[in-house]
């Protein structure tokens, strides 16, 4: 008689490109969940040029490695990755950030069966090199907005009800993107602080990156493209405004002028993609735009507290 062979509950998605040094870690430190039976794991790898396909291959047999012999960027990525998913949830993790909360698959099963709303959840996420030097938080779980792409969970079933990310966004945005769509759903987006993820990445240097012009003009597009897609008519104007004028006032007549360039380069691509944004727009109506507004703001870093007596 043959043995019936259990299906894992999970898998874990890992988009990567170019960071092979940070993958490694990032496999090392979660080696706890790789053996877990009831967790399958998947990579995508979008163009890299470092060997982490054959890296991949060679040493983590038991992965199930993707490659684009193309960088396609983030949205074609996660799509490649969500869309191979056959369990019930799929937990995503960036390849520079890691977990150090042991019991993962226990929180985020619990959690999901408790709220049967839930269609996303979003973790405690600590930006730094360091690790923290405390864990614990007296944070409870509450309705957000959105997230933080850097790790997140997600019902199969809620995802195979949204629409696609929108390839042609590139980089940034994907977050509010399918936030919005679950919100439209009348899925609820929730962050759990019990699961901590430690993002391992200097924020501060990021400015001084040379790619620090391409990440303004992509965030900056990236939020205008939402607001054309998902807010109502009459909201556009004055938050496109706001945001163009906060801008200026922040980093442009500060002296910033790859802002400036980044602003404008964002502004063009506002203007090439419009019909492609007024095609795949789902707009809130006035009702639930009111009720969007009600709810909390997405936690995306959370920084330990110090309590002294």
């Amino acid at each position: 008689m043959a043995t019936k062979v259990e299906i894992p509950k999970f898998t874990l998605l890992i988009p990567t490109k170019n960071r092979l040094p940070e993958l490694i870690i990032t496999l090392r430190k979660i080696k706890f969940l790789l053996a877990n039976d009831d967790l399958k794991c998947i990579i995508c790898d979008d163009g890299s040029t470092d060997n982490t396909f054959e890296y991949i291959k060679q040493n983590y047999p038991k992965i199930e490695v993707i490659r684009s012999s193309n960088s396609k960027g983030i949205h074609y990525t996660r799509n490649i990755l969500l869309n191979k998913v056959k369990t019930k949830y799929a937990i995503s993790i960036d390849d520079d950030a890691n977990f150090l909360t042991n019991n993962v698959l226990k929180e985020v099963s619990n959690y999901f069966k408790e709220n049967e709303k839930v269609g996303l959840i979003s973790f405690r996420s600590f930006w730094s090199k360091e690790r923290p030097n405390l864990t614990l938080t007296n944070e409870t779980p509450i309705r957000v907005k959105s997230f933080g792409a850097v790790s997140f969970a997600i019902r199969v079933d809620a995802w195979k009800e949204t629409p696609n990310f929108l390839e042609w966004f590139k980089f940034y945005g994907e977050e509010d993107f399918v936030a919005f769509q679950l919100f439209k759903k009348g899925r609820e987006v929730h962050y759990l602080p019990s699961v901590l993820v430690h993002h391992r990445v200097d924020i501060k240097s990021r400015k001084k990156n040379k790619d620090y012009r391409l990440r303004l003009r992509r965030a900056l597009r990236s939020g205008w493209y939402l607001y054309i897609l998902f807010y109502p008519i009459k909201e556009i104007p004055r938050r496109f405004l706001y945001t163009f004028w906060m801008q200026l006032k922040l980093k442009v007549f500060k002296g910033d002028f790859k802002a400036f360039l980044a602003i404008v380069q964002a502004l063009f691509d506002v203007l090439i993609n419009f019909p492609r944004l007024i095609k795949n727009s789902n707009r809130l109506t006035k009702i639930e735009f009111k009720e969007y507004q009600k709810i909390e703001e997405a936690k995306i870093y959370w920084k330990p507290i110090n309590h002294t007596h």
